[in-house]
């Protein structure tokens, strides 16, 4: 067998008039008659390789057979390309390889899709024969970006001395947020290990025990309902620290950040320092605590102005606890009914009942409001909104829950409508002021995760009034993505037990659950806090990909399904029995 010596990316012109053995897939095969021309292809690029009878007759021959996707090896002599045939956009477009022998290494079946980066297949399909999908130009891109960042990442973070750690894959299940994939143990019949949503407690761990700077790239995994932009498993770059406070973890992240976005994403613009919001201000002015800072528009309150207008779905929702909130959209006044029904449905499927419009048209202001509320005051509500001539509002009545989500999907849709996002742009913002505990139907549960420390001098908040207790946790945003999240830490054994019993856990739960943690606790806890940013969505950020299945190498469906390899599965009933489990009768016809 022949034995490749060069990739099919390297060979120039200094190499002309060398023998070369190349090999790799059959890209395209062009035969003009005498010659046949094939693109030869691998990771690295494509060669011409062309085949002459009169240099390489037994050559010359197979290469009539070859098809797409078949793997071959040549032997030949590099030259330069005739005058006139170079190709500028291949970095091997100035010389071809005149074959001399061919080995077939292994023929291949007709692919289903073309491997190029027009595909016009379905997910479904490039994602059963991932294979072949990563074989497109695009698709290596993206995984070699990826192998750039985590490598910038590890480089970073070892210059300034963190060690990288790896903490265990199979735990106890705790409650940290989300559904926990169990595995049981054959040797320990009845128990399961969990696999982890995050190395939350682990990396806390290493903290008491003195090894101050920790990260690693973890794999965690949440049995979550299916969602557009997350996955049941992902990456994340997973950092602790001891004896820092907040602006230590925030100016070592954003450094990380800059650095990543300089290097590998040069012809994005950013800016530095990244701004900072608080949370409260961003749901007031967004509707969201991940705001795309692109988009240059943003809600406001007309609630008291909405009081005395008589209109009755303000006044309803305004007496049901609600506000009334706006969003002015510029230039839109003459949009079509169709474009604005979109809109609604939009705000409809995030929960709101419906989208009130106001437009300052040429014959005036036009809307239901026009129609029912006095001049004066349809007026004061166009001052309020800075509503100009052109200019269309969308307002939405209702509790803020349900209005932020209504408004933040129509900004956004109003953004991408104006052509405000802009690629060329990566506007990161740190989010701060999140509360430590949300209110629930019977009690509490936590805003981030149930480790997450407060501010010096707070904590008697948590006696007199929970919901108010502020927290140290801290999101990184990016064009409207959260890229990550983390806080400084409880390191208080007492005051992490008070914070459980509010969440509802009995001191036994506690014991079961957090007990080897909170023993920890009394042999020396430092004071720490860190960061887990996602691996996956920073990639996606970086290629101009619009979903995290796009930039792992063998991706799941959004309902966490292995095309490729046909799981989850079925097991055998030995493999049952072995493990001590029984199927209910709802699983065991599957």
């Amino acid at each position: 067998m022949l034995k490749r010596e060069f990739d099919c990316g390297r060979l120039r012109p200094e190499h002309v008039g060398g023998q070369v053995t190349v090999g790799g897939w059959v890209h395209r095969r062009r035969d003009h008659g005498g010659l046949v021309f094939v693109d030869l292809r691998d990771r690295y690029g494509i060669t011409q390789v062309v085949f002459d009878p009169g240099s390489g007759p037994g050559a010359h021959g197979l290469a009539g057979d070859l098809r797409a996707e078949w793997v071959i090896l040549v032997r030949g002599e590099v030259r330069l390309r005739p005058p006139g045939t170079a190709n500028p956009n291949l970095a091997t477009g100035a010389i071809e390889v005149l074959a001399q022998e061919l080995e077939v290494v292994n023929a291949s079946q007709t692919p289903p899709f073309a491997i190029d980066d027009q595909v016009e297949a379905g997910p479904a399909l490039r994602m059963r024969h991932r294979y072949l999908d990563l074989r497109r130009p695009g698709q290596r891109a993206v995984l070699e970006l990826r192998h750039r960042i985590v490598k910038l990442m590890r480089d970073f973070l070892d210059e300034r001395g963190f060690l990288e750690i790896e903490t265990p894959l199979l735990i106890k299940s705790t409650p940290e947020g989300a559904r926990d994939f169990v595995v049981p143990s054959r040797l320990h019949p009845g128990q399961f290990y969990a696999l982890p949503q995050s190395p939350q407690q682990m990396k806390q761990l290493l903290m008491i025990a003195g090894l101050d700077k920790y990260f690693q790239i973890a794999k965690c995994f949440r049995d979550e309902d299916p969602r557009a932009d997350r996955s049941v498993e992902f990456t994340q770059l997973d950092i602790e620290m001891a004896f820092v406070d907040r602006e230590d973890v925030i100016g070592l992240v954003e450094s990380l950040y800059c650095q990543i976005a300089t290097a590998l994403a040069p012809d994005r613009s950013f800016a530095e320092p990244f701004p900072r919001l608080d949370y409260y201000d961003c749901l007031d002015r967004f509707g969201t605590d991940a705001p795309d800072l692109r988009i240059d528009l943003e809600i406001c309150d007309i609630s008291d102005l909405a009081a005395d207008s008589g209109f009755r779905a303000f006044t309803g929702a305004l007496g049901e606890g609600g506000r009334v909130r706006a969003l002015r959209i510029p230039g839109c006044a003459s949009l079509t009914r169709r474009q604005l029904d979109e809109w609604i449905e939009l705000a409809r499927s995030r929960g709101a009942r419906g989208v009130v419009w106001l437009a300052d048209r040429e014959t005036g202001y036009w809307g239901p409001l026009a129609k029912t509320v006095p001049a004066e005051l349809l007026a004061s509500i166009a001052e309020r909104l800075d509503l100009g001539p052109g200019d269309l509002a969308g307002i939405v009545a209702d509790r803020d829950p349900v209005a932020n989500a209504a408004l933040d999907g129509l900004r956004v849709a109003a953004g991408k409508h104006l052509g405000m996002l802009d690629r060329g742009r990566l506007e990161f913002c740190w989010v701060t002021g999140f509360p430590l505990l949300e209110a629930t139907a019977d009690g509490f549960t936590f805003s981030h995760n149930p480790f997450c420390g407060m501010p010096a001098g707070t904590e008697p908040l948590l006696e007199s009034d929970p919901a108010s207790a502020p927290s140290l946790q801290y999101d990184l945003v990016c064009n409207g993505w959260e890229m990550g999240g983390g806080s400084i830490r409880i390191h208080d054994a007492d005051l992490q037990r008070k914070v459980f019993g509010l969440l509802g856990y009995s001191p036994d739960q506690i014991e079961a659950n957090f007990g080897p943690m909170l023993r920890a606790f009394d042999f020396g806890a430092p004071p720490h806090g860190g960061i887990a940013t996602g691996i996956d969505r920073l990639v996606m950020l970086l290629s101009d990909n619009d979903s995290i299945r796009d930039v792992v190498a063998f991706p799941k469906t959004q309902d966490g399904i292995d095309l490729a390899q046909s799981a989850p599965g079925a097991i055998s009933t030995g493999q049952l029995a072995e493990l001590g489990l029984r199927l209910g009768a709802r699983n065991a016809g599957s």
